[in-house]
């Protein structure tokens, strides 16, 4: 625990260094009531919402963005959710805890939630990403959020920690468990992968572009030998999502496309002759025309 308290100061005392300007306090602390959280030192909060195009642009070294507290407030997240799936579902296997967990963290749930309280708003980004919509993009907010948990962690212990991720996100695990948009795309494209060809989806970079605080990925998805699907997005996961997702609307597994390719099959087979008894002079064919007996 000693050594777990002088990582933490050390971090701490890292970020503290710089000040705010008296209008960015400001502001920040409007952020806190709508977290619902005390933050004692504005500054980890400010260095949770600073992207890595903000940095570049102010000439800043790239440590000083949220990704290092991303990595961190991702960490503690995971671990909050895997104890909150542990003691709830008592009978529920690792497999299906572990679908829940991905779902929960995944970047469409925590985005919709820094949506809910108008992260975007308040995180710094260079005039370029601003203009483009990086203060709506997914992946952004994603990482913001994650952040920001990270700077409740530092500054306030697990015990804060916990407790924002249980009002902000665990709340309302019922309902999100039934909302089709969360869908992982990766994990239902592996598991119809898996069960139909025996392999794994395979995801390449085929290109990307842009300097590198604003590069887009362009990612293509291989299954059995065929594409199936490309996506492009702001990092590699969220174009591998995308390609999976491209895939799914391919393969027939988007909903509401399952039951239309079923249905097609069954109507070519309408169309066909029936094998069995009376298709090949059985019992049931009926008689040629002839001859009276």
């Amino acid at each position: 625990m000693a050594d777990l308290n002088r990582f933490v100061s050390r971090l701490s005392g890292k970020v503290s260094r710089h000040g705010l300007p008296r209008d960015r306090r400001k502001a920040l602390g409007t952020l806190c009531r709508r977290l619902g959280v005390r933050i004692r030192d504005l500054r980890l909060l400010n260095q949770a919402l600073m992207h890595r195009s903000y940095v570049h642009d102010a000439d800043m070294s790239r440590g000083e963005s949220n990704e290092r507290m991303e990595f961190l407030g991702d960490a503690v997240l995971g671990l909050v959710v895997n104890e909150y799936l542990y003691s709830r579902y008592e009978k529920r296997q690792e497999g299906r805890l572990t679908k829940i967990k991905s779902l929960i963290v995944s970047e469409a749930v925590l985005s919709r939630t820094a949506e809910e309280i108008d992260l975007g708003d308040f995180i710094l980004l260079s005039a370029n990403e601003r203009s483009s919509g990086g203060g709506q993009r997914s992946s952004i907010l994603a990482d913001a959020f994650e952040a920001v948990i990270c700077a409740i962690y530092l500054d306030s212990g697990i015990g804060s920690a916990r407790r924002f991720i249980r009002r902000h996100l665990l709340s309302s695990i019922d309902e999100l468990l039934e909302v089709e948009e969360y869908k992982n795309y990766k994990s239902i494209v592996q598991e119809y992968a898996q069960r139909e060809f025996g392999a794994r989806p395979r995801y390449r970079v085929v290109s990307a572009k842009g300097p590198e605080h604003e590069r887009t990925f362009f990612v293509e998805l291989r299954l059995d030998g065929r594409s199936l699907g490309r996506g492009e997005g702001k990092n590699k996961k969220e174009a591998e999502q995308m390609a999976a997702k491209s895939a799914m609307s391919k393969l027939g597994l988007m909903k509401g496309e399952r039951g239309k390719k079923t249905s097609r099959r069954n109507k070519k087979r309408r169309g066909r002759p029936r094998r069995g008894k009376n298709t090949r002079g059985g019992p049931g064919r009926p008689k040629k025309k002839g001859k009276a007996e």
